[in-house]
């Protein structure tokens, strides 16, 4: 995206709604917005960065991550992050399942780059995969982005026991 959209979408009426900025994030709580939210989709990488590395990570000044509430509890996040010289990458956004289906995820997108656009980068990136939800490509296009290229990878998913051992860690 080189140029922010035009319009977001309102917020929604009617919810009780709240997106905080985090501040000092502990490592176990990001840990756990990464596992509920990118569960399903494989988000994999991050877990398995190790606690120095996740606090080196998350402690950077440039990091901007916000945590959306719905009725109280987490209901999803985003992270943005400088990707190289006047660049911004939306590097996570999602939404939990109990959050999706309920008309938010435009908006919530909306905020993500809005706040990405406010660092007054020269473009705005985001990479998704064939493993994401099959409206996030769409959604991306319907607000601004464009496809730029194609990469092969390969996943290597965490089985159950991987998983209780990074999330649960003290």
């Amino acid at each position: 995206m080189t140029q922010p959209p035009g319009r977001y979408a309102p917020l929604p009426y009617n919810r009780q709604i709240a997106l905080l900025r985090t501040r000092d994030i502990p490592v176990h709580y990001y840990r756990y917005l990464i596992d509920r939210v990118g569960r399903k989709w494989h988000w994999v990488n991050a877990l398995r960065l190790s606690d120095e590395e996740m606090t080196t990570a998350l402690a950077k000044p440039d990091r901007d991550i916000r945590v959306l509430y719905l009725d109280g509890a987490p209901a999803g996040f985003f992270d943005i992050k400088p990707h190289a010289p006047g660049e911004i990458e939306l590097a996570y956004f999602g939404m939990m399942d109990h959050a999706t289906g309920q008309g938010l995820g435009r908006w919530f997108l909306g905020a993500a780059v809005e706040t990405a656009w406010s660092y007054k980068p020269e473009k705005v990136i985001v990479q998704t995969c064939t493993l994401d939800h099959p409206a996030a490509l769409p959604l991306y296009q319907k607000i601004g982005f464009s496809p730029v290229g194609q990469v092969k990878e390969i996943v290597h998913p965490l089985t159950m026991e991987e998983r209780a051992a990074v999330v649960m860690r003290a």
